[in-house]
C-alpha cells in the first residue's frame, strides 16, 4: 500500500491575473489563506484551472514556489507538471521537488496523444526522476487521450506512481480502475458532480474547481461520505448541482474565475485563448450565485 497524499477535497487553484495579464501575487496570497481558512484539504498549483498551458515555464516555477511557501506546510502543495514533451514534463516535476512540492499531477500528453504504451513509457521516465508521489491526470475531453484502466494497472506497479485525478466522466472505468488497482493507486474525482459516485467505488475525495467558490462546501461532501454520512454527502452534493453544473457553463476556468471576481476576488480575466463569458452566460451565473446566496 502506498501512501496516500491527502483526502477529501484539493482546490484546483485559478491563477489571479492582473489587467495587464501578469501574475496577482498579492490576490494568490488571499487565495491560499482562503481556501486554508476553510478547510480545504489540498492545493493543486499549476494544474488546468490554473491555466498552466499559458504560463511561461518562468511563471510556472515562480507561481508554485509563491505557493508552496505560503501554504508553509498546512497542506500538501501539488504541483502542476504535465507536459506532451516528456523531458520537459520530467524537467518540470523535478524542479517542484527541489521547490518542496508534496505531490506531483501530470496530465497525460495533449495534442500529439500517444499509445497506451508510450503513456507507461511517458509516466514511468518521469517517475523514474523524481521521489515525489505522482497523481496521473486523465482528462480526454480537452487532451484527446484516455487511460485504460489496464495501463492504469501497468503503471501502478510504480513505487512513485500513487494515484489518478479521474475526470474521464466513465464511472464504469473507474470502477476498473479500482478493480484492477487495489491499494495500489488512489483514486480522485476529477469532476465535480462525481464526488460521490467516485467515493462509492473507493476515491479518496476529489481535486476540485468547485473549492475555489466553496470550499467548505467541497471539504463537507467529501468529508461527510467519508466519516460515513453517505446520505448527508450526497444531498449535498445534489443541493449544489446548479453551482457546479454553472462552473462549466463554458470552458474550465473561465465561468470559475469570472464567478470569484463576482464575489469580490480580484482573480482577473483568463488568458487568451479562453475569452470571457458571454453575456448569456454571465447573466446564468449571476442567477446561480444569487440562489446559493453567494453574491447579492
Amino acid at each position: 500500500m502506498k501512501k496516500t497524499i491527502f483526502t477529501g477535497a484539493g482546490v484546483a487553484l485559478v491563477t489571479p491575473m492582473h489587467a495587464d495579464g501578469s501574475v496577482n501575487y498579492e490576490e494568490l496570497e488571499r487565495l491560499i489563506e482562503f481556501q486554508i481558512e476553510n478547510g480545504t484539504d489540498a492545493i493543486v498549483s499549476c494544474g488546468t484551472t490554473g491555466e498552466s498551458a499559458t504560463l511561461t515555464h518562468q511563471e510556472h516555477v515562480d507561481v508554485l514556489k509563491f505557493t508552496i511557501e505560503k501554504v508553509n506546510h498546512r497542506v500538501p502543495v501539488i504541483a502542476g507538471t504535465g507536459s506532451n514533451e516528456t523531458a520537459f514534463a520530467a524537467e518540470l516535476s523535478m524542479h517542484a521537488e527541489e521547490l518542496g512540492a508534496d505531490a506531483l499531477l501530470l496530465v497525460t500528453p495533449y495534442y500529439n496523444k500517444t499509445s497506451q504504451d508510450g503513456l507507461v513509457a511517458h509516466y514511468t521516465y518521469i517517475a523514474d526522476r523524481v521521489h515525489l508521489p505522482i497523481i496521473i491526470y486523465n482528462v480526454p475531453s480537452r487532451t484527446g487521450c484516455n487511460v485504460l484502466p489496464e495501463t492504469y494497472a501497468r503503471l501502478a506497479k510504480h513505487p512513485n506512481i500513487a494515484a489518478a485525478k479521474e475526470a474521464s466522466g466513465n464511472i464504469s472505468a473507474v470502477a476498473q480502475i479500482a478493480h484492477l488497482c487495489g491499494d495500489q493507486l488512489d483514486i480522485y474525482s476529477g469532476n465535480d458532480d462525481q464526488i460521490v459516485p467516485v467515493m462509492s467505488l473507493g476515491g479518496k475525495g476529489v481535486i476540485s474547481v468547485l473549492s475555489n467558490v466553496a470550499p467548505r462546501l467541497a471539504h463537507d461532501i467529501a468529508a461527510e461520505y467519508l466519516k460515513g454520512n453517505v446520505q448527508q454527502s450526497a444531498k449535498l452534493q445534489t443541493e449544489y448541482l446548479d453551482l457546479i453544473n454553472a462552473l462549466f457553463i463554458d470552458v474550465n476556468p473561465i465561468p470559475v474565475k469570472e464567478a470569484m471576481n463576482l464575489m469580490g476576488f480580484d482573480v482577473g480575466a483568463c488568458r487568451l485563448p479562453l475569452f470571457r463569458l458571454s453575456d448569456q452566460n454571465r447573466q446564468k451565473l449571476i442567477q446561480v450565485l444569487q440562489k446559493y446566496n453567494m453574491i447579492k
